[in-house]
């Protein structure tokens, strides 16, 4: 059992994606290494902080509201389908993220908390709004 558990470990700290569990208070409870490259903090900085820490202050209350919702209605608006969104690095810098968001349930079927799958797209936001623009200004 605990050669599985470590190989679990090891699946999540090696995973690409960032891997953020909160708990159903949103509270940071797992951080994988992905997280600390993409917004800046180490594990060790970010588990027991509440989420607020990577989301940008003007959507912090719609968050909020979809986060508790979906706690007490024990499933997520989106399905697990990948959204579009802003977060917050260490340095205040702003990201575009796509993470996907899933609950995670006791054998009871309690939700404990929320699990987000998050990768930078940044660049590649960047980008094409670059180009949109470029775009126009032919026009």
């Amino acid at each position: 059992m605990s050669s599985e558990r470590s190989l679990d470990e090891s699946i999540l700290e090696q995973l690409a994606e960032a891997v953020v569990f909160a708990d159903r208070g949103g509270v940071i409870r797992r951080w994988n290494a992905a997280a600390t490259a993409m917004f800046g903090f180490t594990a060790a900085e970010a588990i027991g902080q509440r989420l607020d820490l990577i989301i940008p202050e003007h959507l912090r209350e719609a968050h909020w509201r979809g986060f508790d919702l979906a706690v007490a209605q024990g499933r997520t608006r989106l399905g697990g389908r990948p959204t579009l969104t802003r977060a917050l690095h260490r340095s205040g810098r702003k990201l575009y993220v796509e993470m996907s968001f899933a609950l995670v349930v006791d054998g009871g079927g309690v939700a404990q908390g929320s699990v987000a799958v998050a990768r930078d797209v940044t660049e590649r936001v960047e980008r094409d709004k670059s180009a949109r623009t470029g775009a126009t200004a032919w026009r």
